[in-house]
């Protein structure tokens, strides 16, 4: 594979993967995606301009023949390790987004975790706090 991605682009291409994954992209999900560009630390130089771009790019992928398994590696190769926790953590705040969670998505997100090989402890507590943190009444 020639393809590669940076960092910023890995992520975009988790949360976008994680919206499309159930074959319906909500206006919840992709406005999340939007305020996590806009908010997220990680994103501070990231020129925002480029999010539409990088979404379609990642949809094209995720279109071809073995669309997923392509894209999980490049998000792989494209993050440092210090940062597989926070695309977990992202890819889980786009599940949550609409408040439903799919069977689709909860399959991604279990590929995700084993893909970038974030542990048993560390999943359930990124979980837990995302959880926590898109309760309703």
């Amino acid at each position: 594979m020639t393809q590669s991605l940076d960092h910023h682009t890995a992520l975009i291409y988790t949360m976008v993967t994680t919206s499309a994954v159930d074959q319906t992209m909500t206006d919840a999900e992709l406005s999340r995606i939007g305020e996590i560009v806009s908010h997220l630390p990680v994103f501070a130089n990231y020129d925002a301009d480029g999010l539409v771009a990088a979404s379609q790019a990642c949809g094209e992928l995720l279109g071809g023949k073995n669309g997923l398994d392509r894209v999980l590696e490049l998000i792989r190769a494209g993050l440092p390790v210090r940062l597989r926790e926070t695309a977990y953590a992202v890819a889980l705040e786009i599940a949550a987004a609409d408040l439903d969670v799919r069977p689709e998505e909860t399959r991604f997100l279990e590929l995700l975790a084993e893909t970038l090989e974030i542990d048993m402890l560390t999943k359930s507590a990124i979980e837990r706090g995302i959880r926590a943190r898109n309760k309703v009444l």
